[in-house]
């Protein structure tokens, strides 16, 4: 599936509440409200001002994924957030996934992407880990992993 990459300018979550059905909440956050509330995570969760989000489109042009990235211990280090996919786009597309959030990132003069990822979660695990990820470290239950972009962009 061809994904492409619309970034959020104005923390629109309108979308993000229409694709993200309430069972699916606590995957995505577990510390967030349920039903979604768009307020609580423009405040709460998205609210940092450095924090930008992206919409995934398919072919047609319909939101079907959701990501946002933060900046990590400097500005030049982003950090995954909130990855979500719409179930029928979840098949086959981690590779353009991991491909576009690397695009966000670069985008946003990162040099390097770090991410947490459920250990228990192994389609995402193993997404991160085929698309160069290193995991780092294991620590209650999660992963955190690295992306060298400028490692990557030598190669």
């Amino acid at each position: 599936m061809a994904l492409t990459l619309r970034r959020n300018y104005d923390v629109d979550l309108a979308p993000l509440a229409g694709m993200l059905p309430d069972a699916e909440i606590p995957l995505l956050n577990p510390n967030a409200k349920v039903p979604f509330d768009e307020r609580e995570w423009r405040l709460k969760w998205l609210g940092e001002q450095d924090d930008v989000s992206f919409y995934l489109q398919d072919a047609a042009g319909r939101d079907v994924g959701f990501f946002a990235l933060r900046v990590g211990v400097g500005p030049e280090v982003r950090h995954l957030t909130y990855v979500y996919l719409v179930e029928e786009a979840r098949g086959g597309a981690a590779a353009e996934l991991t491909a576009r959030v690397e695009q966000a990132a670069r985008g946003l003069g990162a040099l390097t992407l770090t991410l947490k990822v459920e250990v228990d979660n192994a389609p995402a695990h193993n997404a991160y880990l085929s698309a160069g990820y290193e995991e780092l470290s294991r620590r209650q239950g999660m992963a955190t992993m690295l992306l060298d972009l400028e490692t990557r962009q030598a190669a």
